[in-house]
């Protein structure tokens, strides 16, 4: 059994050792975490520097100078580059890999030798140049479709590379990008032996037009052969429209709480849409064609939403699972996305939907149920004929291998050279990528604030930020760019410079290092799905009693990770810039009682939720909602069995007998038509029940107590359950228990009613139907080319949701209706308060429980329990119908025939079905 994780890039790559071009840059990075080049010093006009720190401190210049410059701080952090083979031959299989990959300026050629994209320059900003670009485009296209000549077309071959010249000598390496907590969390599960069989799937980071078949499938083969990993090729243009204009551009933002309203917005822009579902299908391709019955699919993040809808299409009956390492928005910052139906529908192609925080579930659900016009519950999302699971579990870092990383010569030497650089000065670290999302704008104004604020710190505190430049944001560069001169204008001086600002990043060694020796970890993330720095940096924190500092971290109540830490951080509003300049203090000055406190539960906390956990805890969740889907589906569930039934009706002393109405026992329609079309059959099986007084027969509905009494005044003496138990009239008497009274119902019909109205005011042909326990909001079903009754219906039962939540009041959105009903009682509650009082007279020997709805779900689920516990001797629960279901059998042939005049998907029941075997019952 082989489980496929699937991710963007794979945890490998390919670097080539000839140069077909001249203009590549052949120097690679020391290590595969050096994302960029840390020889970049803050001024750009200053030179980089060649010398490293390490040769500094082997000749005795290691301590420097009381007045540090900025260029000095850079020729500190700065290093000489030895060559790939050198560095990656040493490498351990398990090596640890830096959990939040930023991919440096410039792409992924500029630190490995790899060629260079051929896709088309991206396309205008606005929406008149891009119509105009499109036409463009496609008069270019009618033009390259003449004929070419054979010498034209050898020069054109030639131009663009794809002869084949690429890679006489290539290795394979370790990717500098992609999701590294994920690789880092895979590889702990392995070394644990939680997986055995795993392969990566995914694309090897870097354009492959001008790479020939031939050297494709070399690379495929290898890396296959090699690496367990599957590579998804697709052309330039897709690889670049999916992830830079697609992803980064629309996705990113949204997820993160950009709404994309700005003139410079491209979310409207359709051609990067196309990219994206042409990788997807890509993936799911790869996928399908390696999949054998059994394999586990575990498809990761936001690149890849549609996935597991695709790989559904093709394998209906495949475990999948998708987690979103992101943050997942509010149903209206989601509602935004002009593809916002396609990414969900893709997402709940899945068995199981997971996200990092429940917050971030519940944004799900409620967007599901807006958008989608769906069933949500808090376990997931119920679809006609699926369910699919939705659930919250934070990913984590790994621990053992973290303490071993710490222990390298590098890192040591780093941590020494470091504490004798800062000797005497207090240390905040922070390590951000330069965009909108981690708030790094935010903390350099909250640092100036406290540096002002308390003018004794400003000669005793350094903070070091290392910031991965981008080309994304060129406002928010010159905007950093002008506070950092600022501070440093204002604040430094001849003996002490408390901004240390490297715009690149640092190799890995350094990271472990800085982290070590800080006196503090400041991240102050707009919004974040999990953020592991800081999972990294409290245990960096950990080691010998004379190396413990249990420094505290600063950390930004956005963030996945301040769910988890619950409290035990210094949890501060980014936006809130005097807040945060009291934590820097609170942080500096806490006293080490209470930092030993604080750390004690944070390092629990990150001991408990490691990556190899994760691991575990999401296959074992997936294997248990694959089982359970499973066993819901119509094809699973076995028929019902007429001769076990018969034999338990015959030899049981009491009997409980639970038989849902409309879809059940009749087709659904008005109570009038039900009357003159099926009762006749109806009343004489019932009247033959009740006759024996052994039984004690029960009809369930969601229609009024006024109703069901007009429907089965030719049956004296049967029970009835009402409004979908909250009425309940028990045999053989003429008297109403109102689980749910007036008085209580009373509160919030009102203010549901003036919800409603404003709904039906907007919907043509609507309309309320007020019970006296719920009210139904009726809608005309939408077309193909009006979708705007759904839309509503979803915004309808989300307003009620968020407006009513607080009075145990839920909104369940079905087709062509918005039901508002009580949360408190159900057919459940019913069932269990008349099998109470039955078994006070002596043990109920049998239940029978057939339904074809969502509100009988709860009736089987029970029904089940009641056997697993061995309270009921012969439980048989029965779905009438083709719908996913929990019940213990089905009866799909009483769903056949077609009523004239009723919608065509509505059931009508035959002599085949249900009313044969309760005559047949009947008989005994």
């Amino acid at each position: 059994m082989t489980t496929f994780v699937a991710s963007l890039f794979l945890p490998h790559t390919i670097h080539f050792h000839d140069l077909p071009d001249p203009d590549q840059n052949p120097t690679p990075p020391v290590e595969p975490r050096m994302l960029g080049d840390i020889s970049q010093s803050n001024s750009a006009n200053d030179t980089r520097s060649t010398t490293t720190a390490l040769s500094l401190l082997s000749k005795g210049t290691a301590t420097p100078p009381q007045t540090p410059s900025a260029k000095e701080h850079d020729d500190f952090f700065s290093q000489v580059q030895p060559t790939v083979t050198d560095h990656f031959s040493k490498l351990d299989p398990r090596t640890l890999v830096r959990s939040d990959s930023h991919v440096p300026e410039g792409g992924i050629a500029k630190v490995f030798n790899q060629p260079r994209s051929r896709a088309a320059a991206p396309l205008p900003d606005t929406i008149l140049e891009y119509a105009k670009a499109q036409e463009r485009a496609q008069a270019m296209k009618a033009r390259m479709g003449r004929k070419i000549s054979p010498t034209r077309s050898r020069n054109l071959t030639k131009e663009h590379g794809s002869d084949g010249r690429w890679a006489s000598e290539w290795s394979v390496v370790p990717a500098v990008q992609g999701n590294g907590g994920l690789n880092n969390a895979i590889q702990a599960a392995k070394h644990k032996g939680l997986l055995t069989e795993v392969t990566s799937v995914g694309t090897i980071g870097f354009p492959t037009d001008v790479l020939d078949e031939g050297k494709k499938m070399e690379i495929a083969e290898k890396l296959e052969s090699e690496h367990d990993s599957l590579t998804v090729f697709v052309n330039d243009s897709d690889l670049d429209g999916h992830y830079t204009h697609y992803c980064k551009t629309i996705l990113w933002p949204v997820f993160h709480y950009q709404i994309p309203d700005h003139p410079k917005s491209k979310a409207y822009e359709d051609h990067s849409w196309v990219f994206y579902v042409n990788l997807n299908q890509a993936f799911a391709d790869k996928i399908i064609e390696n999949y054998k019955r059994g394999d586990i699919i575990w498809v990761h993040d936001y690149h890849l939403c549609l996935v597991p809808a695709m790989i559904r299409k093709k394998l209906p009956d495949a475990q999948i699972g998708f987690f979103l390492h992101t943050a997942f928005p509010s149903s209206e910052v989601f509602r935004c996305l002009a593809t916002r139906k396609d990414l969900l529908e893709g997402m709940l192609g899945a068995n199981l939907v997971a996200f990092q925080t429940p917050e971030y579930a519940h944004h799900f659900l409620q967007t599901c149920s807006r958008i989608l016009s769906v069933e949500a519950t808090e376990d997931g999302i119920q679809r006609d004929n699926q369910f699919v699971n939705v659930w919250s579990f934070p990913i984590g870092v790994d621990p053992p291998a973290l303490q071993l990383a710490r222990k390298a010569p590098e890192v040591l030497q780093w941590t020494k050279a470091l504490q004798e650089r800062f000797a005497g000065k207090r240390l905040i670290v922070a390590r951000d990528k330069l965009d909108n999302i981690r708030g790094v704008r935010q903390k350099l104004l909250a640092f100036e604030l406290f540096l002002n604020k308390y003018p004794e710190w400003r000669e005793k505190v350094v903070l070091v930020q290392v910031a991965t430049s981008t080309t994304e944001n060129h406002e928010l560069n010159e905007t950093v760019s002008s506070i950092v001169t600022r501070i440093e204008a204002q604040h430094s001086t001849l003996a002490h410079q408390p901004l240390v600002f490297l715009r690149q990043d640092i190799a890995f060694s350094q990271f472990l290092a800085l982290m070590s020796v800080a006196d503090a970890l400041m991240i102050t993330s707009l919004r974040e799905g999990m953020n592991l720095t800081c999972h990294e940096f409290i245990m960096c924190q950990d080691g010998e009693a004379a190396e413990q500092k249990h420094a505290p971290v600063i950390l930004s109540e956005f963030t996945g990770s301040s769910v988890v830490f619950g409290g035990s951080e210094l949890a501060v509003n980014p936006w809130d810039y005097r807040q945060c300049a009291d934590a820097i203090k609170k942080a500096l000055e806490m006293d080490a009682d209470e930092k030993a406190r604080r750390y004690n539960k944070l390092r629990d906390i990150v001991m408990s939720t490691t990556g190899d956990n994760w691991v575990a805890k999401l296959s074992e969740h997936l294997a248990k909602v694959h089982q359970e889907h499973f066993q819901r589906d119509t094809m699973s569930v076995p028929r019902l069995s007429v001769s076990k039934l018969s034999e338990a009706y015959k030899n049981a002393g009491k009997r409980l007998l639970l038989l849902d109405y409309e879809g059940t026992l009749a087709p659904f329609g008005s109570v009038n038509k039900t009357v003159l079309t099926n009762m006749d059959r109806v009343t004489e099986v019932l009247n033959d029940l009740i006759a024996d007084p052994k039984n004690h027969v029960y009809v369930m509905s969601g229609r009024t107590a006024e109703e069901l009494e007009m429907l089965f005044g030719r049956v004296p003496g049967i029970g009835l359950i009402a409004e979908n138990g909250c009425y309940l009239r028990e045999m053989n008497t003429d008297d109403w228990i109102e689980f749910a009274d007036e008085e209580s119902t009373s509160t919030w019909k009102a203010a549901v009613k003036e919800i409603l109205q404003y709904y039906c005011d907007r919907v043509e042909n609507s309309w309320v139907e007020e019970r006296h326990a719920s009210l139904t909001f009726h809608y005309p079903r939408a077309t193909t080319h009006d979708d705007s009754p759904n839309r509503q219906a979803g915004d309808c039962a989300s307003h009620i949701y968020d407006a009513c939540q607080n009075q145990r009041v839920k909104a369940v959105p079905t087709k062509e209706s918005v039901i508002v009903e009580p949360m408190d009682w159900d057919k459940g509650t019913a069932a269990t308060h008349l099998l109470k009082k039955l078994q006070k007279e002596g043990p109920v020997d049998l239940l029978f429980a057939a339904g074809n709805e969502r509100d009988d779900e709860v009736v089987f689920r029970w029904g089940k329990e009641l056997l697993d516990k061995q309270e009921v001797r012969d439980v048989f629960t029965v779905n009438v119908g083709h719908r996913n279901t929990v019940a213990m059998a089905t009866l799909t042939q009483g769903t056949t025939g077609k009523c004239l005049n009723d919608p065509p998907d509505m059931p009508l029941l035959t002599l085949s079905g249900l009313l044969n075997v309760l005559k047949r019952l009947v008989k005994i």
